[in-house]
């Protein structure tokens, strides 16, 4: 009887497989739904709305002075005759229109 010096298949498969899903997992912790890259996209996303955020607080801050100037218990006679004059289009007396 000879033997022969072979691994056994069976050591052979279960590494292949070891390796398989060493690989799968690799590639999935780093391009996965959950993975670094993904990651990496959902903070700089986050870095943009953030600004976005801060320059939608800064106009709502300009439209509520503009409307507390404008109300009745704050009126400022400049901005409302400003207001009125773009909207109606009505200039001054003392105004001069150049073309």
């Amino acid at each position: 009887m000879t033997r022969t010096a072979r691994p056994a298949l069976g050591t052979v498969i279960f590494f292949a497989v070891a390796f398989a899903l060493g690989i799968y997992f690799t590639f999935a912790a780093v391009q996965g739904d959950y993975g670094l890259f993904r990651r990496a996209e959902i903070d700089a996303e986050a870095r943009d709305l953030a600004a976005q955020l801060m320059a939608v607080q800064y106009e709502v801050a300009e439209m509520e002075n503009l409307t507390r100037r404008l109300s009745d218990d704050y009126l400022d006679l400049d901005l409302l005759d400003e207001q009125a004059r773009s909207i109606l289009g009505m200039l001054r007396s003392d105004e001069i229109v150049i073309r």
